[in-house]
């Protein structure tokens, strides 16, 4: 017994563990199998901000705007003499703010390339950039900065050896700004945010004097516009006078006060922090300028469609000026948000984004517009045409932005979206400059072959002669013999300026023929599966010898037109006849 229980007791923790190996393997398995993912080592910023060719520029003008030179020394290229002398290194900076104050000029900071790479899309090697001038009597340096680490080491961008060794070799020493000659010493020690008081009264100073003078520049310039074209004092001159104005004396402004500023001496610091500023006057003073001109192509395009009646158009042009106007909104956000400095890269990403949502969403909106802009494009129907779209039959009262609205011969109105009618098949009769006539006769089976000479004779001299059948050669032709009739098919094009009118010709041609048909001594031929109680009136004897009496003189002088006319007849029956008839009404023409 005691060893039957050892067998179980033994045999049962067997199995336990054979239970638990598994999950004690697999989590060593598991645990054995992580690995530790190495970071890749973080590359150290500058301290002074010299990774990008903005960041060494906007540090440089900081650290002579503090007046730390030997900061400001460190942004540049020196050779290992140079920098171990730390007057030296002062003195090159202090040099450097002269040249810059005397007559030189920086890109603004938002121009400047803050890429590692510097700019890849100049005509200068990779790795050097340019960033600025100086342009005084004696001098003119350009100022380039330089990476100095290759590409295994991060990037280090300094102001090039070239550009330093010039400044070192410039002579400063005689040369004062023409502030410095004429303001006051107090004006000159006393600061702010450690640039002279007086520069930032003379930059006031500027502000308001170039105002007035380029208001004084822009008077002249309208004044002499005025006088040398003759079209400025109409409504379309003087709206171009003014789309232009405005944006005009902003760019003169603008270019006046950077000119005087720059030749007075004005510190580089300063005008360095107010470049943005003028950048952004320029941007929004062309975005004014394309504004104006919006309004103004517009407004005469409008005028000009209503006075052609093309009033469908107006629709279209306003909603073109408005999407106009909103795309130079957006653009002008964009481009003052980047001269500022705010990265507007993944805005425009979520714009595409955006934009790709909204087409998906709009689509048969945009196909509507895009429909209704060919529609005025190429004008296939007008407002008041009668037309045929598809099956629907009906006259144009309306085409707008979205759909294109024709009423029927039921009097019901049908509305047709632009892209669905853009792409179907329509027929315009309004523009049809004639207007086909193409009846089919069918005379009685008595019919002899004199009077039939005698129907198409007749009947071609007929539309030879009436003022309203066109000149093209009409065809009476006798084309048949069928089981009930004879026939004879008529083709012709009638002249008239709308549908009405040429149903009026119709009419008059029509009785003509029926006079000319009861003369013959036949008469038209009635279906043969129709069945007629009334007694048969039969054909006229004594018309029909008088018939075959004249077919035969038509032949005895060799006059029988057929098979086809003599030009000389043609010519003597043309206009021949009076249309409208006599004793119809005709309406007095003023």
């Amino acid at each position: 017994m005691i060893l039957g229980t050892k067998r179980f007791l033994s045999n049962f923790l067997l199995l336990m563990a054979l239970l638990v190996m598994p999950n004690t393997v697999s989590s060593q398995l598991l645990g054995s199998a992580k690995t530790v993912t190495e970071e890749p080592e973080k590359i150290p910023e500058d301290s002074l901000g010299r990774r990008t060719p903005q960041g060494t520029v906007n540090g440089f003008i900081k650290a002579i705007a503090d007046q730390n030179y030997l900061r400001a020394s460190q942004y540049f290229v020196l050779s290992k003499r140079a920098y171990r002398k730390t007057a030296e290194r002062i003195k090159i900076a202090k040099t450097f703010q002269q040249l810059l104050d005397q007559g030189g000029n920086l890109s603004p900071s938002s121009i400047i390339s803050n890429k590692e790479t510097g700019r890849t899309d100049d005509d200068l090697a990779i790795g050097v950039d340019l960033v600025g001038n100086i342009s005084t009597n004696k001098i003119v340096i350009q100022l380039y900065v330089e990476n100095q680490s290759d590409d295994s080491q991060p990037a280090l961008w300094l102001f090039s050896a070239e550009t330093v060794e010039e400044i070192v070799s410039a002579d400063v020493t005689s040369e004062k700004t023409f502030l410095d000659r004429v303001l006051p010493n107090i004006l000159l020690e006393k600061k702010l945010g450690n640039v002279p008081l007086g520069h930032w009264a003379v930059v006031v100073i500027m502000m308001v004097i170039s105002y007035l003078f380029s208001r004084m520049l822009l008077f002249a310039f309208v004044f002499v516009v005025q006088k040398l074209w003759k079209k400025a004092e109409s409504d379309r001159g003087r709206a171009i006078v003014e789309a232009f104005e405005l944006p005009i004396h902003m760019f003169l402004g603008v270019i006046l006060f950077v000119v005087l500023t720059q030749r007075m001496g004005i510190s580089i610091v300063v005008r360095q922090r107010y470049s943005i500023i003028i950048i952004t006057i320029g941007i929004i003073a062309f975005l004014i300028l394309l504004w104006r001109l919006t309004d103004f192509v517009s407004t005469f395009t409008r005028k000009r469609m209503s006075l052609s009646g093309r009033i469908s158009a107006v629709s279209t042009i306003l909603f073109l000026n408005r999407t106009t106007k909103a795309a130079i909104i957006v653009i002008g956000i964009i481009a003052i948000l980047g001269i500022i400095g705010v990265d507007v890269t993944a805005g425009l990403a979520a714009l595409g984004i955006g934009g790709i949502a909204l087409a998906l969403g709009a689509q048969k909106t945009i196909e509507n517009f895009v429909g209704s802009v060919s529609l005025i494009a190429d004008q296939p129907l007008r407002v008041g045409d009668y037309c045929r779209v598809d099956d629907i039959k009906g006259t144009v009262e309306s085409i707008g932005m979205r759909s294109t609205t024709l009423r029927t011969a039921a009097r019901t109105i049908v509305t047709i979206p632009n892209g669905q009618l853009s792409a179907s098949k329509i027929e315009n009769y309004a523009h049809r400059d004639r207007f086909i006539f193409n009846p089919i006769l069918g005379f009685r089976m008595e019919t002899t072959p004199d009077q039939m000479r005698y129907l198409l004779v007749e009947i071609r001299s007929l539309l030879y002669a009436h003022p309203s059948v066109l000149d093209s050669p009409p065809i009476v032709r006798f084309t048949g013999i069928t089981a009930d009739a004879l026939k004879v098919e008529v083709t012709a094009y009638i002249e008239a300026v709308n549908f009405e009118k040429s149903q009026e010709v119709q009419e008059d041609l029509l009785l003509r023929m029926m006079d000319i048909i009861e003369k013959s001594g036949t008469s038209l031929a009635y279906p043969s599966q129709t069945i007629y109680m009334a007694r048969d009136i039969s054909s006229s004897d004594e018309k029909s010898a008088e018939v075959s009496e004249i077919v035969k003189k038509w032949k005895n002088e060799n006059q029988l037109q057929l098979p086809n006319f003599d030009p000389k007849r043609i010519e003597e029956l043309k206009n021949s006849i009076q249309y409208p008839d006599e004793g119809s009404f005709r309406p007095s023409e003023e």
